[in-house]
């Protein structure tokens, strides 16, 4: 069953941001009032939405706390979904889901947290469907989009013997939410080995990792993010990891590393990202490479294409869903603002391969 909402023109449509006054939560904004849809700017201080100018610029505000359901609900009175960037999400996405199930809204949220996307996937899968609404956790840059990148490498494929995926960043300067999120997330981190979710062993394990400019051979780390859990959610695989480079580790480690600072008039870092999914299945193998600017940014037009495609009726189902099984992931990629996107099918038996690029 496609999700359609009663109305038909985005423009019409409002789109409530929870934890709209944060870092990513401006970003979500704004782009919602790039693409004409209209946002409602929530989180627990509307003090603190003042301070950034919402009301200034004609965007509603609401007030709202994840401990008040009572708050929450009315906050979302109103809008066709909500979009959680209010981080550690293991504090709000439950309480905030379930305000959305109360509501009959969709939900997405941008969280890197593996133990959050499994309890959404987990607890609000049939309650979405009973509601013919859609949950999609982790719609950001660690999640979804190594998601998407994921299924369209796997096209006709419907098994992989290996999924690998490798993180590149030519700095992180991590914003408050991450340290606070990170100090939180404390759970051993999971991949699928032997086809099952199990805990990354430890030490783990480093190789070098040989990216498309402009990163080339980095050395890695295996870090995974909330990526597994989305990917594994509809999608085989013998073995799934998630690589990131040491350079981007160091970075996030070091607590002297300051917050991201704006370089344009959007407010978007200079930082720069490449993530390659690697699939592979017998002799066979397949890469796509995406390259982009600023992965807290980026986190807003990809979530927000989400919605978009929500409300207009390109999302397959309702439940508790990752986006390559709801959306068309090529397309959807294809609608991101990358810098570039390319994707290899090679015959590692014959050393052939096809290549489709978007420069």
């Amino acid at each position: 069953m496609t999700v359609r909402l009663p109305v038909a023109s985005n423009q019409h449509q409002a789109v409530a941001v929870f934890g709209a006054a944060g870092h990513t939560g401006r970003f979500v904004v704004a782009e919602l009032l790039r693409r004409g849809i209209t946002p409602i700017a929530v989180a627990r201080s509307v003090a603190k939405l003042a301070e950034f100018g919402f009301e200034e610029r004609g965007i509603e505000v609401r007030g709202a706390s994840a401990e008040d359901p009572d708050s929450l609900d009315r906050a979302f009175r109103g809008a066709a979904a909500v979009i959680n960037c209010a981080g550690p999400f293991l504090d709000t996405a439950d309480a905030v889901a379930s305000a959305a199930i109360r509501m009959g809204i969709h939900y997405l949220d941008v969280t890197a947290e593996q133990p959050s996307a499994r309890a959404t996937f987990e607890t609000f899968d049939k309650a979405a469907r009973n509601a013919g609404v859609l949950v999609i956790p982790a719609m950001g840059f660690y999640g979804g989009f190594a998601d998407l990148l994921v299924t369209t490498a796997m096209g006709d494929w419907d098994f992989a013997d290996e999924i690998m995926v490798g993180i590149a960043l030519d700095r992180w300067h991590p914003t408050q939410g991450t340290r606070v999120t990170g100090e939180k997330n404390t759970a051993r981190r999971m991949i699928v080995a032997n086809g099952q979710l199990s805990p990354m062993p430890l030490p783990a394990a480093e190789m070098d990792w040989d990216f498309p400019e402009p990163f080339a051979r980095q050395a890695v780390v295996e870090l995974p993010f909330s990526e597994i859990v989305v990917i594994a959610r509809h999608t085989r695989s013998s073995e799934l990891h998630t690589y990131l480079n040491r350079t981007a580790l160091r970075d996030i480690r070091d607590t002297t590393t300051p917050p991201p600072e704006p370089a344009d008039d959007e407010g978007r870092s200079a930082q720069v990202f490449l993530v390659e999914a690697i699939v592979r299945n017998g002799v066979h193998s397949r890469r796509i490479a995406a390259q982009g600017r600023d992965i807290y940014a980026f986190s807003a037009p990809l979530i927000c294409e989400a919605v978009q495609r929500i409300l207009d009726g390109r999302a397959r189902g309702s439940g508790a869903q990752a986006p390559g099984a709801v959306f068309d992931a090529r397309d959807f990629l294809d609608a991101l603002p990358l810098e570039h996107l390319s994707f290899v099918l090679s015959d590692d038996e014959h050393r052939t391969t096809s290549p489709l690029s978007r420069p």
